[in-house]
């Protein structure tokens, strides 16, 4: 039988489901309810600004201190000193020099005919040599009040008589001047004395007349009558600090023989204050003595029949000093800077007495003695009799006499002048004749005085301009180079008064000139060689940054991180806080 099936009931239709209204939620990781702390991030700046703070610090205690220098002040000192490398000891500074020559007994002459010859006379004389007066100004004197004084004058006395009456004419005025009187005799006769001025005697014609007076001009007065192959001005025998001392050493090669001894107080007083006083403006000149014992000599000597004596030559000299035995010790004054000359009288012993020096020409040298540029100079005193004096057993102790004493002196002072560039002798032989220069008792003469102070001014001007120069350059190709203030105080003076002399020497103040030159060379130096510029190592900026960047450089970048860092956590986790805020605010 068929199944009867049933038709289900119509289901009911699904009612549709109302779709939830989805709104954004933030996540836990983009939202922060809480603001953020400040703690960390100001801990972490704290220690990046005490780095920035600290770092002013850490450069001042690496910090080299620089005394400011006048660069500037000293280029133009360089710049106006001027002087050629070729040319350490004439630098172009302005010396005037004043001339006035005087003619007597010219009556038919016309004054501007030799006022022409000499300044072509002068021209002609400067054109080829560099002269120390920039300034010449020639003065004719034919007539008036000194014009009949002069002619007052005995030219026919003795020449020191003569000189000392021109010196009451003439003197007072710093102008050098000569005096030619037209005479009778033949001979002409010419005399430099011992002050400011000269004179020709003799029948002498207006040409002639010109040209001597010119050479004394020049020659004498300008250049101090200085020969080709004297010594050069950067060979003075004065100090870096302007001193010089002056040692004298009695040495008695063997005391066995005989023993001598000096008042050398004597001498001081009589005969070496002077010098010292007129050589004041050029150097600070100190005088120290003494006696020594057991000093023989290096060289060898030679009996010589002929001349009764023992002779060594002048090949001999590099080997007669004994740098072994003679201890020519001075005084702890006399170290530094300061110069030492040293003036040796070497007592020879009996079996080496007497002893001669025998000049290149075969002839005995009439002063027995020699001189060794910037050491000094050696004289051998012979004792009289020494022949029979040495066949005595018993030496006993015996003074140099004062007479004999004094000669050597002398023989000293020509030595002196000799290291100074000037001559020992008394002639003069120029190219219009011969002179006769007359010494003075201060041994120099004034004109010879103005000549070494002219000439000390212009080599310590070099002098002080190329240390400086020099000081400057090192300085400024050192940054990392102290200088103390002491240096800077030192250069400051020391242009100050090269600047003094440079004025000075304008107005002629020869003797104010050479006092501020010397104290400018002392101050340069003084400064170039400062102990604290001696004693330290200098090193550049990028060893100094080599050295401190492996202590400083690690921990100052992982602290800049660390803070920047932090700045950018704190940046996003603000902006969470912010984000929320908002959130909120539209949620509400």
């Amino acid at each position: 039988m068929a199944e009867i099936s049933e038709e289900p009931p119509n289901p009911i239709p699904p009612q549709p489901q109302p779709q939830p209204q989805h709104t954004h939620q933030p996540s836990e990781s983009t939202i922060r309810k809480a603001k953020p702390g400040l703690k960390r991030l100001a801990l972490t700046l704290s220690v990046l600004v005490s780095f920035i703070f600290a770092f002013p610090f850490l450069y001042k205690s690496v910090e080299i201190h620089r005394a400011p220098l006048p660069f500037r002040e000293i280029d133009s000192l360089s710049s106006q000193i001027g002087s050629s490398s070729n040319n350490h000891n004439r630098p172009s500074l302005s010396f005037p020099c004043h001339f006035q020559a005087i003619f007597v007994n010219f009556n038919n002459s016309n004054a501007e005919t030799l006022e022409s010859l000499i300044f072509d006379e002068l021209t002609k004389l400067t054109s080829n040599t560099t002269s120390q007066c920039s300034t010449l100004s020639v003065k004719l004197v034919n007539s008036g009040p000194i014009w009949s004084l002069i002619g007052a004058v005995d030219f026919g006395g003795d020449d020191e008589s003569v000189d000392e009456a021109l010196a009451g004419v003439l003197g007072g005025e710093k102008v050098y001047s000569v005096v030619v009187v037209k005479g009778e005799s033949e001979e002409v006769k010419g005399v430099v004395g011992k002050y400011r001025h000269g004179w020709v005697v003799g029948r002498v014609l207006e040409v002639e007349a010109a040209e001597r007076a010119a050479e004394m001009f020049v020659k004498v007065f300008v250049n101090g009558g200085k020969e080709e192959g004297f010594i050069h001005g950067e060979f003075m025998p004065v100090g870096a600090d302007g001193r010089i001392v002056l040692s004298f050493n009695l040495l008695n090669s063997n005391p066995h023989d005989w023993v001598y001894d000096w008042d050398f107080q004597a001498i001081d007083d009589t005969l070496l204050a002077p010098i010292i006083k007129a050589l004041g403006p050029v150097a600070n000149i100190s005088v120290e003595s003494q006696v020594l014992y057991h000093t023989p000599k290096s060289s060898f000597s030679f009996w010589d029949d002929k001349r009764k004596g023992y002779i060594f030559s002048t090949k001999d000299l590099p080997f007669f000093v004994n740098s072994n035995e003679w201890h020519l010790d001075t005084s702890i004054a006399a170290g530094g800077r300061s110069k030492i000359l040293q003036f040796v009288v070497y007592v020879p012993s009996a079996k080496e007495c007497p002893l001669l020096l025998q000049l290149p020409n075969g002839e005995i040298s009439k002063t027995n003695g020699f001189i060794s540029p910037m050491w000094g100079g050696v004289i051998v005193w012979n004792p009289q009799g020494c022949l029979k004096d040495s066949e005595s057993q018993h030496p006993i102790r015996q003074t140099i006499s004062h007479q004999d004493l004094q000669k050597v002196f002398e023989v000293f002072m020509g030595q002196f002048r000799q290291l100074f560039g000037l001559k020992s002798d008394n002639l003069y032989f120029g190219s219009s004749g011969t002179y006769s220069l007359l010494a003075s008792e201060k041994g120099f003469s004034e004109w010879e005085l103005d000549f070494l102070a002219r000439r000390h001014t212009c080599f310590n001007l070099h002098s002080c301009a190329t240390t400086l120069g020099s000081l400057s350059r090192l300085v400024q190709s050192l940054p990392r180079m102290i200088i103390m203030d002491e240096i800077g105080k030192q250069v400051k003076y020391s242009l100050e008064a090269a600047n003094l002399a440079q004025r000075n020497a304008s107005l002629g103040l020869y003797d104010a000139s050479a006092v501020s030159s010397r104290q400018a060379r002392s101050l340069a130096e003084d400064a170039f060689f400062h102990p604290s510029i001696m004693s330290v190592s200098y090193y550049s900026f990028e060893h100094c940054f080599a050295v401190y960047s492996p202590f400083f450089l690690p921990v100052s970048m992982h602290v800049l991180l660390a803070a920047l860092r932090e700045w950018r956590r704190y940046q996003i986790e603000n902006r969470k806080y912010l984000a929320w805020k908002v959130e909120v605010q539209k949620n509400s």
